[in-house]
């Protein structure tokens, strides 16, 4: 008897882990390169998918789901993996690069990548990641203003006019007074 409820404990919470621990399919699937696994990770973190591209490198003989081959692989800002561009997201890149069919111009180009279900390989539907065709626009950062409250610190850090506007926004009448507080 004390052995069938020391099976029950057990498989019960074998059963409870298997429940709420759900693991995706595609993990056990691992990449260099960013899929839809890891774009469904992000999403499920709520996080946004606009990313910056750094850059675009050719790489040649390169191991892209288990073959090797010639590649332009696409680089983040952010930390995320890389991107193998297939000729539509290339094409998408190019039209945000002005056209340039040169990869070393397709740099600091703001995406927004999302899950296409129905793309195909081989004539199979299997799915991927793609680049939206409209542009994500940035957002300007709203800088604090810089004011007199600051000056103490500012000077302290021996900040330049430069440095400080760089991080604040600064009214002509602030800088004058900075400046004569700071000795500049």
């Amino acid at each position: 008897m004390q052995f069938y409820l020391v099976y029950l404990h057990y498989y019960s919470q074998q059963n409870h882990n298997t429940m709420n621990n759900k693991t995706h399919y595609r993990k056990v699937m691992k990449s260099d390169h960013l899929g839809i696994a890891d774009l469904e990770d992000l999403i499920e973190e709520g996080k946004k998918l606009i990313f910056t591209v750094k850059e675009v490198k050719q790489e040649y003989g390169v191991s892209v789901a288990g073959k090797r081959g010639d590649f332009n692989i696409a680089y983040f800002v952010e930390k995320i993996k890389p991107l193998v561009l297939n000729s539509t997201n290339a094409k998408q890149l190019k039209s945000f690069s002005n056209n340039s069919p040169f990869v070393e111009d397709w740099k600091n180009v703001l995406v927004e990548l999302y899950i296409d279900e129905n793309v195909k390989m081989k004539g199979e539907i299997v799915g991927g990641v793609r680049i939206k065709p409209i542009q994500p626009k940035l957002q300007p950062i709203e800088k604090k203003q810089f004011t007199e409250a600051n000056f103490a610190k500012a000077k302290e850090a021996k900040a330049t006019i430069e440095q400080i506007e760089k991080a604040y926004s600064i009214s002509e009448e602030v800088k004058v007074k900075y400046l004569a507080y700071a000795g500049l």
